[in-house]
């Protein structure tokens, strides 16, 4: 897909606004529904700040279901083949496509105790990681409160956002 301007996306009529730029959050196009409210968008950062500040202000029922939105890694969807073609791109990044049998295991159980302590899929910006990583990464956020889990959970949905984001709109902005 061609990447735009923030400018290009800040002339687009709502519907195409959230066909394009609503991905970047996981089944969750309400997200960029809401942001296309803030146009004119004069740059990158003030689309994605536009974005994230959606995110951060919607209700919390809002971000949990935003979170529950995000596939468990290298999980059944994945082994499936069910997953957003963005969520499959960046679990291959990670090396998640290619486990071992043990490693595979090892992902599953994280995905079980991680469901059973928080009620929530494990989200993790994956492209700053790789298998091993992420492992210790859930192993670290299983000792968090559920509020301290949520919000580590948004921030890397924000994370995963802006990087989804950046394939898509051109950052202009040489500061």
């Amino acid at each position: 897909m061609e990447t735009l301007t923030a400018e290009q996306a800040s002339g687009m009529e709502r519907e195409e606004f959230v066909r394009r730029i609503g991905p970047i959050f996981e089944d969750s196009p309400w997200v960029a529904g809401r942001a296309w409210q803030r146009r004119p968008f004069s740059d990158f950062a003030e689309l994605r700040d536009a974005l994230t500040e959606e995110m951060y202000s919607a209700s919390r029922e809002e971000q949990v279901k935003l979170i529950k939105a995000h596939p468990d890694l290298a999980g059944k969807a994945a082994v499936a083949g069910e997953l957003t073609p963005e969520s499959t791109g960046e679990q291959a990044s990670a090396g998640l496509d290619r486990l071992s049998q043990e490693e595979y295991e090892a992902f599953t159980r994280m995905n079980r105790d991680y469901r059973e302590r928080f009620g929530l899929p494990m989200v993790v910006c994956v492209r700053e990681h790789d298998k091993d990583s992420i492992l210790r990464f859930a192993g670290e956020r299983l000792a968090n409160s559920t509020e301290q889990e949520i919000d580590t959970a948004l921030a890397e949905i924000s994370k995963i956002a802006t990087l989804r984001l950046r394939d898509l709109i051109q950052d202009t902005d040489t500061r």
